[in-house]
């Protein structure tokens, strides 16, 4: 992956302390993660940007790595290295280093870039603040520099996670999983609507694991319906479920409450039960195809978005084309597909890595093409509806949105050209579609 040109400049802090430039790689977990340290360091006055393109000589550099598979390792060490060559060159101060990558690899970061002045883990945040000369302030919890814009947020519920995959080091860099209490979620919810954010989008490593360590439940059904009620959130969007163990009763509060998004993001990984058992899933093909039945038959309109593993240890040639025909029939809305990443100390790293790199990727371009005709002909059933659509930005000569079955980044855009449409970014407008691609919507707003 290529990192960002970054260019020198002499600014001047704009306290007394040094001005500090957070840098955020990664998921969305790590860009939740970059806002709180944000605004606890804005808490104690000091001057915070996030990923300036102009940095100064005296700035503080903080960069929040990823260290889940191989490409975002590496997009994570080049920024390391290009920040402490600036360092060598007096052209930024000190350079800080906090996140996933720092948490998995610190004694072998601090070996081989050792003029880095700090390394931290995923949990460090105390410690950071004080590295910074800042304190960690109670009363800013919940409190956040959204790097999003304002009128989406993504809203951490819990954080590391108790599952076995086998191909998983999330486990090894977040640790176990601990939920925030309903009370501390309100509470930050709340904050955020007052502020604008109208879209809350629910991530953790495991969304449906919620409760079990704090109330001896599964209870993000209860958590959901006190965010319901939070006052100016109009969309609450579901991310990183987890199929074995699915608490049913989510779907309900969905079908209860019009502000809940019929969406649901679950990552299955594969479907050959050979792959799965080996993954440690623990759950096998016929449960895994009953549950996307059951789920799509309690809430008919859901959009369900999955994620899948190609090139998996042992994965044989019958074992990709059972998942390539499961995908042809399950018809998900939308899908994601990644080559396998041998992790060391995860436990398929005891397995031999014996799917060749070119055929871990023909995998995925076989799989993404039978869902790229599966997403225009979704998209095609969508010409000549209406949708309630947020609008994100504008781009060129569009605004740019999403209905609720799409997600920030990663899912569809409904596409308004700005000649014959107008709107503000972070309003809801309702849009009638005129055209479909593989993957955006063109439409017309409608009174």
């Amino acid at each position: 992956m290529k990192t960002k040109a970054i260019k020198p400049t002499h600014l001047k802090a704009q306290t007394e302390k040094p001005r500090v430039n957070v840098v955020t790689l990664g998921c969305s977990k790590n860009v939740y993660d970059s806002e709180v340290l944000m605004g606890q360091l804005l808490g104690n006055q000091i001057s915070v940007v996030h990923e300036a393109e102009q940095v100064g000589k005296d700035d503080i550099i903080v960069i929040n790595t990823c260290g889940f598979i191989d490409n975002a390792k590496q997009e994570s060490i080049d920024t390391i290295l290009q920040y402490s060559e600036l360092k060598e060159q007096g052209k930024v101060g000190r350079v800080i280093v906090t996140g996933c990558l720092s948490e998995r690899y610190k004694p072998e970061l601090e070996a081989e870039i050792p003029n880095i002045d700090a390394y931290f883990g995923t949990n460090d945040l105390p410690n950071i603040l004080s590295e910074l000369g800042a304190n960690y302030k109670y009363e800013l919890v919940g409190e956040r520099l959204l790097t999003t814009p304002s009128h989406f947020a993504y809203f951490k519920i819990a954080e590391g996670c108790n599952r076995p995959c086998s191909f998983c080091a999330i486990p090894l860099m977040r640790g176990k999983h601990i939920s925030k209490s309903i009370e501390e979620l309100v509470k930050e919810a709340s904050h955020l609507a007052r502020n604008g954010t109208r879209e809350l989008i629910l991530i953790a490593q495991d969304l449906t694991y919620y409760g079990l360590d704090l109330y001896g439940k599964r209870n993000l059904d209860e958590l959901l319906r006190h965010l319901s009620d939070v006052e100016g959130i109009e969309w609450i969007r579901l991310q990183y479920a987890y199929p074995s163990g699915f608490p049913m009763e989510i779907l309900d509060v969905m079908n209860e409450r019009q502000n809940i998004c019929k969406y649901l993001d679950m990552p299955l990984q594969h479907i050959s039960d050979n792959m799965l058992k080996s993954m440690r899933r623990g759950i096998t093909k016929q449960k895994t195809i009953d549950l996307v039945s059951a789920i799509r038959d309690r809430v008919p309109e859901i959009a369900l978005r999955t994620t899948l593993i190609c090139g998996y240890p042992g994965e044989t040639v019958r074992d990709f084309e059972e998942m390539k025909e499961w995908v042809e029939d399950s018809r998900f809305d939308r899908l994601g597909c990644f080559t396998y990443s041998h992790e060391e100390k995860t436990h398929a790293h005891t397995l031999e890595d014996d799917v060749p790199q070119e055929v871990k990727e023909q995998r995925v371009e076989e799989i993404m093409e039978v869902q790229q005709g599966i997403s225009l002909e979704k998209n095609i059933e969508k010409v000549g509806k209406t949708f309630k659509v947020l609008i994100d930005k504008k781009e060129g000569d569009f605004f740019v949105g999403r209905t609720e079955y799409d997600s920030p980044e990663v899912d569809n855009e409904v596409l308004l050209h700005a000649s014959t449409n107008y709107a503000t970014v972070g309003s809801f407008v309702q849009a009638k579609i005129e055209r479909a691609e593989d993957f955006d919507l063109y439409g017309q707003i409608v009174k």
